[in-house]
């Protein structure tokens, strides 16, 4: 297989393993706290970062100060994202929530105009332009069928943003395990400090086995995504990022019985297409 293929491939597996982690993750259903929750996956994945430590990748902590600088600033807006994704994820559909996550290339290709001064023509903009309407289908403001947890996943969709811009400014010789353990230790010793304010559930063997699944395929999420950064193009293998929300309609359906009204799915369909197109224009301009 070529290298594109390949990339495409370990895209659509980390899509796959990250939807199945939110899975596992709301079918918990509210029996354990959300810090707590959130604690008990971050151990269990921190377990698994430092046995699997030399399959993963290398890892040293030799770094420039300015590189620690977005390190942490990575590592913030992780925390972020984590709280108010998964608050957001136990309090509406499954493939509602992932088609907002969906506007993450054209919220990332904005951000990086306005304060990287990247270079976006007008076409991309008015792809962004559009893409945003169809967000607005997605979370209805001023109808019945919008809350406050369609804004936790709008905040969630700026707090990756800020997390995705951070990756960009750091020197190419920052590992990637270095990245992610501290992003992992970061958000379970937030949580762990939060869990402490609230009283601790008892965890059955059945809450047990979806926490221990949910921090597998978050782990594998990550080392797919990884292992994408190094094979192919990456404005090739990007546009297989939406088929996560494929995977959200399906499990959403099996397991929880969820199916987006059609504005939801006319809305997804509008920033799935404006995504791809901003990604296409700018493939074309970095081969011209």
């Amino acid at each position: 297989m070529s290298s594109n293929l390949i990339g495409a491939l370990l895209m659509m597996g980390s899509m796959a393993a990250f939807t199945i982690n939110d899975t596992f993750m709301k079918a918990t259903g509210g029996a354990v706290p959300l810090f707590q929750l959130i604690f008990l996956r971050g151990l269990l994945s921190l377990v698994l970062i430092f046995a699997l430590a030399n399959r993963l990748g290398p890892m040293h902590l030799r770094l420039s100060g300015k590189d620690w600088s977005l390190v942490g600033l990575r590592s913030l807006a992780e925390i972020a994202a984590s709280y108010f994704f998964l608050t957001a994820l136990f309090n509406m559909p499954l493939a509602n929530l992932t088609a907002i996550l969906q506007a993450l290339p054209l919220t990332i290709t904005l951000a990086s105009a306005l304060f990287l001064r990247e270079a976006v023509g007008w076409r991309r903009f008015g792809a962004i332009g559009i893409g945003f309407l169809g967000v607005l289908l997605i979370v209805k403001p001023g109808s019945e069928g919008f809350n406050a947890w369609s804004l936790y996943g709008l905040i969630a969709v700026a707090s990756v943003t800020v997390r995705d811009l951070s990756v960009r400014r750091m020197s190419a010789g920052v590992p990637s395990m270095t990245v992610t353990l501290s992003a992992t230790l970061s958000v379970t010793v937030a949580a762990g400090l939060a869990s402490l304010g609230q009283p601790w559930a008892p965890v059955t063997p059945e809450l047990a086995g979806l926490i221990v699944g949910a921090a597998f395929f978050v782990l594998a999420g990550y080392f797919l995504s990884i292992q994408v950064m190094r094979v192919g193009e990456v404005s090739f293998t990007a546009p297989f990022r939406y088929t996560g929300l494929i995977w959200a309609l399906i499990l959403g359906w099996l397991v929880f019985g969820d199916w987006p009204a059609w504005s939801t799915l006319a809305g997804a369909g509008i920033v799935v297409a404006t995504g791809i197109f901003t990604l296409y224009r700018e493939r074309k301009l970095l081969s011209a």
